[in-house]
C-alpha cells in the first residue's frame, strides 16, 4: 500500500513538498513552484502554517532509519 511520508531525499526543509511529488510521481520542483506561487499570490500565512501543520502531521520516511 502507498503512503504518504516526508521525504529524506528531496527535502529542502521539511520534506513535506518532496513527499508529495514522490507520492504523485511529479517532479517535486514543480510541486514547490506551485507552492511558492500559491505562497505570494495567495494569503501567506495560510500555506506556510498549513505547510508546518503537514511537517508534523506526516511521518518521516521510514526507509531512513
Amino acid at each position: 500500500m502507498k503512503r504518504l511520508y516526508r521525504s529524506s531525499k528531496n527535502r529542502i526543509l521539511g520534506g513535506v513538498l518532496g513527499g508529495i511529488g514522490e507520492y504523485f510521481q511529479i517532479d517535486p520542483t514543480l510541486i514547490r513552484l506551485l507552492f511558492i506561487l500559491i505562497l505570494f499570490f495567495g494569503a501567506f500565512f495560510v500555506p506556510a502554517i498549513v505547510y508546518f501543520i503537514a511537517m508534523i502531521i506526516i511521518p518521516q520516511d521510514p526507509e531512513v532509519f
